[in-house]
This record gives C-alpha cells, structure tokens and sequence, in this order.
C-alpha cells in the first residue's frame, strides 16, 4: 500500500465484520489509526486482533447511543490524536415488506440508525474541532437509495435521507472537511445474505461485470475518497454497483 493516510486518524462505524472491517483494514494498510465500533464486544476483539492493536481500538456501543459517541472519539483521540476521519458505516434494515404494511416503530428505528445517527457523529466530532482542523467524511450509503429496491424500500428511504445528508454536510463543512459518500449494490456480507444466498451464481448474473461486490471493492473507493488524492471531491456519492446503474441489473 502507498501510505497516503500515514498519520491519519479514523473512527469507523459498524466495523466488527463485513464492509466495516474491511474499510478498518484498508485504512490501517495504507497508515491510519482506526477506533472501530460495533454492539458486540467480541466480535470487535477479535476485529482488533485482526488489525493490530498497535493500529486499532474498539469501543463497543450503539451507534444512536450519545454517551457511546462520546466515549469514542474521546478513548480514539486518547490512543491515537484527533480524528480527522469518520466512515459512517453502521446500518440497519429488521424489516422486509411493502411500505404500506411497514410498521412504523421499526421505521423510526432505521431512521435514527441510518440517518440521524451519522449526523450525530459528524456533530460529535465538530464540537472536537474536526471543521476547524480539516478532515474527511464518507457515509457509507446503498444502492438502494438511488433507484426503488422492492421489500426494502424504507432501507432505500433512509439511504436516500443519507445522501442529501452527505451534499448538505459537505457544503456546510467546506473548505476543511470533505463529505461524500459510497453507494454499494449487493456486497457478499453477512447482513446482505439474504439477497444472494440462495442462488449467487443467478443474483451474479444480473450485474454487467458479472459477480457480486466484496468489502475490498468498497474499502478501495472509501480509502480513496479520504485520502489527498480526492481532495477536489466534495458532496459526491459513488455508486459501486458493478454497472448496475447501466440498466441491465
């Protein structure tokens, strides 16, 4: 790896496994620091055994929890330095169903999760200084949230709110912090199993390059987008959709 984010310190969000844990890796391949956070204390152990615990700390929590936001930014800027950092990666989707049989608590539930939130982060590390010091912001949003996605519409709603969230933060934040976004499409992870476990070869076969994405694939354009190389990008989302947006999918 180039080491482009040497001296960089990172916070990622919902990263004990899948694209979490692979943005986490990528980020402390090419230099960075990362706190990652994650409910299950166990399976973030093992994510820091994974990453190195010169390179990375774990703060168990939830993500809507104020007092856990808290205690992350302060034990990571404790570890490592200021974070200059954030991968809002943490997402939630109980329900699968029509909007018009979509039971509301649960809808309010995602929506705190996915969109409130990351803002929430973003707000945290403000009141530390990230506007004033610089740094880089990705929400890691969904396919789902460009086009209508059948059975897991409020999902996509919610992925939607994030993206104006991201064009938003990034014209308030601008010119010390840039805020974009990613845009997967089906990525071979445990939370995303249900899309493709029953037949991959079949799910594969509707995208133009002809398989599923894999975390590395996301990890690859987040690494980019906050690293020096994108620093004329701001308030972008970046579908990664092996061409799916072409139509064919």
């Amino acid at each position: 790896m180039t080491g482009r984010l040497a001296g960089r310190v990172a916070i990622v969000t919902g990263a004990s496994r899948g694209i979490g844990l692979g943005i986490a890796t990528r980020l402390v391949a090419e230099g960075a620091k990362v706190g990652i956070t994650a409910r299950k204390p166990e399976a973030l152990a093992e994510a820091v055994a994974s990453l190195g615990a010169d390179h990375a700390v774990a703060i168990p929590g939830k993500a809507d929890d104020a007092d856990h936001r808290s205690e992350a930014v302060e034990r990571v800027g404790a570890a490592f330095g200021p974070v200059d950092i954030l991968v809002n990666n943490t997402g939630i989707n109980p329900v699968y169903g029509s909007l018009a049989e979509l039971d509301l608590a649960a809808a309010r539930k995602i929506f705190e999760v996915n969109v409130l939130s990351s803002l929430a982060w973003v707000q945290e590390l403000c009141r530390t200084g990230l506007a004033e010091r610089g740094g880089a912001i990705v929400n890691v949003s969904s396919m789902a949230g460009l086009r209508p996605s059948g059975g897991i519409a409020f999902y996509g709603v919610t992925k939607a709110a994030l993206n104006h969230l991201t064009m938003n933060l990034a014209a308030e934040l601008a010119p010390n912090v840039r805020v974009n976004a990613v845009a997967p499409a089906v990525v071979k992870t445990r939370f995303a199993s249900a899309l493709y476990e029953n037949d991959e070869e079949a799910a594969a076969s509707a995208y133009p390059l002809k398989r599923l994405g894999v975390p590395s694939d996301v990890a690859g354009a987040v690494a980019f987008l906050v690293s020096d190389d994108a620093a004329w990008i701001t308030g972008q989302t970046l579908a990664i959709d092996g061409g799916a947006l072409l139509g064919r999918a």
